[in-house]
């Protein structure tokens, strides 16, 4: 039954085989280590579940996920980073969601993290939309292969590590699944947890924070991009305005909008405006 499922780790320069046997892992894995070769193997653990290995020189964390997309051969694909410790029994615990529900897609699962990172928590079964879709993370989500290929759904690389604009492949790809008809659902089940470490991409409340987050919700929001840009600017406040001043942070976050919308022009996605 196991077989049905399988982790999908973005990693950035690891051992493989160390991180393998860190993660708790419950079913077969397959590991993305972005470093410096091209390579790839595969091997099984003591727990004899098949590992998976793919060396890659190319960097970006969509990149990572895209190719794992690509490779994965199961029916449940979870989303995981390189510091995620999975919970005893989650392979079950997933498998059984999926099963309990034909009509989800995607399902969330809670991951426990720092409380200054924390973004969401599930306390009851739930449906997500487009309005709350950008509170979950990729390592929270697991879902059935077949309804992300069928409508060709992948990772933007524009977004995340190693990317130019630092942050949200995640909340991207999760939009765009909705944009497709998917149903993305939400369940009380904890499955893991983070292991604190520095963050790979945020550098401070900065001109390029606010100006990557305004490109980020003209692609997530389109014409109500701003207005969510007002949303954010004030709910975080007490976050940054020590160093910035409210104000910058809007004129920032538009001015990131307004190149984002050029790049959806440019890239005939009108759609989304």
């Amino acid at each position: 039954m196991r077989r049905n499922l399988e982790v999908l780790v973005s990693a950035l320069e690891k051992d493989p085989m160390k991180l393998a046997s860190g993660m708790n892992l419950e079913c077969d894995a397959l590991i993305v280590n972005q470093g410096s070769r091209d390579s790839g193997y595969e091997y099984e653990n003591e727990n004899r579940l098949k590992i998976r290995v793919i060396e890659s020189s190319e960097r970006g964390i969509g990149r990572s996920r895209n190719l794992a997309l690509d490779k994965a051969d199961s029916k449940i694909v979870l989303f995981a980073d390189d510091d995620i410790v999975y919970s005893k029994g989650y392979a079950d615990s997933i498998l059984k969601a999926f099963s309990s529900d034909p009509s989800a897609d995607i399902i969330m699962f809670n991951v426990d993290v720092c409380e200054e990172r924390r973004t969401y928590h599930i306390d009851r079964t739930i449906r997500v939309h487009k309005w709350s879709v950008g509170r979950y993370p990729c390592y929270a989500a697991a879902a059935r292969l077949e309804s992300i290929r069928k409508p060709g759904i992948r990772f933007s690389e524009l977004f995340g590590g190693g990317a130019k604009y630092s942050s949200g492949e995640d909340n991207l790809f999760f939009m765009d699944c909705l944009r497709a008809g998917l149903v993305i659902k939400g369940v009380p089940v904890k499955i893991g947890k983070e292991v604190p470490r520095k963050s790979t991409w945020f550098n401070g409340f900065n001109e390029k924070f606010f100006r990557d987050r305004g490109v980020l919700y003209s692609f997530l929001y389109g014409k109500c991009s701003a207005v969510w840009a007002l949303r954010f600017v004030i709910a975080k406040r007490k976050s940054y305005e020590k160093s910035v001043k409210p104000s910058d942070a809007y004129r920032w976050m538009k001015e990131g909008i307004a190149e984002g919308k050029g790049l959806l022009i440019s890239s005939g996605r009108k759609d989304i405006l």
